[in-house]
């Protein structure tokens, strides 16, 4: 039962005398009930009646959220930007980082529409002369800052000891090989269709073109179970599904990022973090990275090449 404070009581509890608290009893003001013969007054009601006569509030300034705390990267999956987010949640305390698998140009047009602070990309420009930056002028109002994460190799993920004997996109597209492909969006899928083409291939008759999965480590899996024979992802996850890889080409990956966003801390602490010692040893034992270029500003026609 809630407590109930007697006439003494609730004038003790609001420095006046009881002739106060009748008076404001007749005036129906005061919250209180006279069940048992004399005037009782339940306590939690006069707190929410002295509490809606306040005035003069002090301007409430709420605390940082979590959620507000939280960097939110959206685009193309990476092995080594899993382990950087994990390692930046670790270094810095009360930090969140959370990751949106959209593929590259979902993960440019999060970043235009406010949803993501950074955006992860390697889509190749059709010429082939630079990576990232014909699609962020296509789709984004300014120009953002560009920052490379690595070079990493690119190619065929095959069973181990490669029963087909592949030897790249060709013999791929010959006939009698089921492969595992990557959404529509995603720099991969651009990079597969761009190497079909190539070969003068029709890539709708190739078994298992729209057998589409979400990550590169799910192009392994594929592979590893028998679905498929080949599908084209990075080096890092041939190895460590021990697996064997036919290379296609190295590319550069990327962070995109609006300029008016570029020095806010968190941006800043993440790129950081790419240099750090654990990150380059874990790339090595990954394999198929080179940072080299890790954490440099680019610009249109800069580079594309690892080293």
């Amino acid at each position: 039962m809630k407590k109930l404070l007697s006439t003494k009581e609730v004038a003790q509890y609001l420095g006046v005398n009881e002739k106060m608290i009748y008076t404001l009893i007749s005036e129906k003001q005061l919250p209180a009930t006279k069940a048992t013969g004399k005037w009782l007054f339940p306590a939690h009601l006069v707190e929410q009646w002295v509490e809606s006569r306040t005035v003069n509030f002090p301007e409430y300034t709420p605390a940082p959220s979590s959620m507000e705390q939280t960097l939110i990267i959206a685009g193309s999956n990476d092995m080594l930007i899993d382990y950087v987010m994990k390692m930046y949640m670790q270094e810095h305390d009360g930090a969140y980082a959370a990751f949106c698998n959209l593929g590259s140009l979902g993960g440019i047009r999060a970043v235009h529409a406010g949803a993501a602070h950074i955006a992860t990309s390697h889509l190749m420009d059709r010429d082939e002369s630079d990576y990232n930056f014909s699609f962020t002028e296509n789709e984004m109002q300014e120009p953002p800052a560009v920052v490379n994460v690595c070079f990493r190799e690119q190619g065929y993920i095959v069973a181990k000891g490669n029963p087909k004997k592949l030897t790249g996109t060709k013999s791929i597209a010959a006939g009698n090989v089921t492969v595992v492909n990557r959404p529509e969006g995603t720099g991969t899928r651009l990079l597969f269709d761009a190497e079909l083409a190539a070969a003068g291939a029709e890539s709708k008759i190739i078994p298992g073109y729209d057998n589409c999965v979400a990550r590169h480590i799910d192009v392994g899996f594929e592979v590893l179970n028998g679905t498929a024979d080949a599908g084209l992802g990075i080096r890092a996850v041939a190895q460590a599904l021990n697996l064997d890889f036919i290379p296609v080409q190295w590319e550069r990956y990327d962070l995109i990022i609006p300029k008016s966003q570029y020095f806010e801390k968190s941006i800043q602490n993440f790129i950081s973090l790419l240099r750090h010692p654990n990150v380059i040893a874990y790339a090595e034992k990954l394999g198929g990275y080179d940072l080299q270029r890790s954490t440099n500003v680019l610009y249109p026609g800069e580079t594309n090449t690892p080293g």
